[in-house]
């Protein structure tokens, strides 16, 4: 398929600013993938769409506080380091901004902590090398690393987080969580909604636009993703009783599918391959990074229904949803959000695909 199939026009006005509050008061809309019938709501409506027996699967990554501020010690000039992964105690790979943030260059952080460019990756990725860990850091003098989209300063951070996020480790957040309140999720347990947790820590990878023309050509990121084996085992039950297993976002979603194709004895890398599902093990627990790339032609093996924002054209999220529904639907769906005057992205509103 093309890139421009999955482009659309948005005026700057959809894109959210700031957060619904109280979370739930964001809008909702319903999409049958089987029909392409559409309904509008409000997120707390959700309780009614589901059902008693079926499982949400939530990803419970929390955002790290992972912009933080430097200076080069011999020039004085400001830098800037997002960070995007810690791969051991000092080593981090991250996004910087400035200039001549080049291979050697030295930099100055606060608490007397220095940085090193060691290595260069491509665009403006790069490996730095920090002289003690900075974990304390981070939550000291590090910020919350909003999409560039969003201008608005953010008053209070935890609104960038899930209420039920754990396990830090993600340079975003898996944004249709953030519609969820304490409350609404004590009235779905007390419907007889099952839960579960996974984790995909997040890169801002998820949030770029495909490049190539022929999205079979895009080399999709990798990101680390976990199912614990007590997870794992309630998907697989309330599957086998008949439950819905609904994703609370992509991240979820393409946490499932992995472990999904892993049980089947596949590869994430190539989910086309013809494996045989196992009917009483359609999930395995794992613990590891998953490139799996789905668009549509992909054949989904766990995710019966999903919950999710509103995505940026020509993203990889896009995709996903529509190979979930049709690109046909999901298009007519985006078009139907912009005329009743919905809210993108990561602040805006969500979708409920069934």
């Amino acid at each position: 398929m093309n890139l421009s199939d999955f482009n659309y026009d948005l005026p700057e006005s959809f894109i959210a600013q700031t957060p619904a509050e109280p979370r739930d008061s964001s809008r909702l809309m319903l999409l049958d993938k089987t029909t392409g019938e559409i309904a509008h709501h409000q997120f707390s409506d959700i309780i009614e769409f589901i059902n008693p027996g079926d499982t949400l699967v939530v990803n419970n990554t929390r955002v790290i506080p992972a912009r933080l501020y430097a200076h080069k010690p011999d020039t004085g000039g400001a830098a800037e380091l997002l960070l995007l992964k810690k791969l051991d105690a000092t080593h981090w790979r991250a996004l910087v901004g400035g200039r001549g943030l080049r291979a050697g260059r030295k930099l100055l952080l606060d608490d007397g902590i220095s940085a090193e460019i060691i290595e260069e990756l491509a665009d403006a990725e790069r490996i730095i090398a920090f002289s003690q860990p900075i974990d304390a850091l981070l939550h000291t003098a590090g910020e919350m690393p909003l999409p560039p989209y969003i201008h608005e300063r953010l008053s209070d951070p935890e609104r960038y987080q899930t209420v039920y996020s754990k396990d830090e480790g993600s340079a975003a957040a898996p944004t249709a969580g953030l519609h969820f309140t304490p409350d609404l999720l004590t009235a779905l347990r007390a419907k007889g909604v099952k839960f579960a947790s996974c984790t995909l820590h997040i890169g801002l990878g998820t949030f770029q636009p495909v490049r190539a023309e022929r999205i079979e050509d895009h080399q999709i990121h990798s990101e680390w993703a976990q199912l614990s084996a007590q997870d794992a085992r309630i998907i697989n039950e309330a599957k086998l009783a008949g439950g819905r297993i609904i994703a609370v976002g992509t991240t979820a979603a393409r946490t499932l599918e992995t472990s999904g194709i892993l049980s089947e004895g596949g590869d994430p890398a190539n989910p086309s391959a013809p494996l045989t599902a196992c009917p009483w093990r359609p999930v395995i627990a794992f613990e590891r990074e998953t490139n799996l790339f789905i668009y549509p032609g992909y054949r989904w093996r766990v995710v019966d229904a999903m919950i999710t924002n509103f995505h940026l054209p020509k993203s990889s999220l896009l995709m996903m949803i529509s190979s979930f529904a049709t690109r046909e639907m999901i298009m007519n769906a985006y078009e139907t959000a912009k005329r009743e005057g919905y809210r993108f992205f990561s602040f805006g509103d969500a979708m409920f695909i069934h």
